[in-house]
């Protein structure tokens, strides 16, 4: 019953799809430049680089015309491999930027760019990016926002934190309304939704064969006079880490 009532309210705040987490926050502006930080590019020049989880491209294809000696785009689906192949070709990449399913190349960096928050197994992909790594190697994750952030349910975030007030049933229910994929979990939407925080990405990083070398918690603009280490959790925009080997 009590489900019910939540799923008539979001019916009735969002009687469609909710147009709170697009991509428009990018126009104009490279998203690896805002997502990864200034010292990004100058960092990539001349190294051999993987796109972990490249989706379509996008960001390999920047990586290449920016500078990296050469990019391998990492992803599952053959069908995002194919646009980001295309992709490449229409900026004149191709030969510096690949992608593929798998590689046995090694890495200078790999890079893991919003997608933390999606994989089913984060424990197992550290694994696999550690395997990817030259010795010296690094991986530069950045990814946000995070479980607690108000808007960290993603296409679940009707309002902020509207994800952590309504039960998962009565969200997925609301979501089955325009939304035909069957998914019962939020594990089970399309891209996955694992509600990373970034307690659990420390634990995550100090189970691995991993560590951290630095951590930066980019703050909410509106809510960096808040941002503190108590409240980190519920103000944090982006989390960039750079993880290196364990010794």
């Amino acid at each position: 019953m009590f489900t019910n009532l939540q799923y008539q309210i979001l019916k009735k705040l969002s009687p469609g799809g909710p147009h709170c987490c697009g991509g428009g926050v990018y126009k104009g502006k490279s998203k690896l430049a805002v997502l990864m930080g200034d010292e990004f590019f100058p960092k990539i020049a001349g190294k051999v680089v993987i796109d972990f989880g490249c989706g379509d491209g996008n960001d390999a294809v920047e990586m290449a015309g920016r500078g990296a000696k050469r990019v391998i785009g990492i992803d599952i689906r053959e069908d995002v491999l194919q646009a980001a192949r295309q992709n490449a070709v229409a900026k004149g990449v191709q030969e510096t930027c690949l992608f593929a399913c798998s590689t046995k190349e090694l890495a200078d960096i790999v890079v893991s760019v919003d997608a933390f928050e999606h994989f089913g197994d984060p424990a197992g992909i550290l694994s696999i990016m550690n395997h990817l790594l030259q010795p010296t190697g690094e991986v530069l994750v950045c990814f946000g926002p995070t479980w607690y952030h108000p808007l960290g349910g993603h296409l679940f975030s009707v309002f902020p934190w509207a994800h952590l007030i309504f039960s998962e049933k009565a969200l997925i229910r609301w979501r089955s309304t325009f939304k035909t994929d069957g998914a019962t979990r939020f594990s089970e939407v399309a891209g996955g939704l694992n509600q990373m925080t970034i307690a659990k990405f420390e634990e995550l990083i100090a189970g691995s064969p991993l560590e951290l070398a630095s951590l930066e918690l980019v703050p909410i603009k509106k809510l960096r006079h808040f941002h503190n280490r108590f409240t980190r959790e519920f103000t944090t925009a982006v989390v960039r880490g750079r993880l290196v080997k364990r010794t």
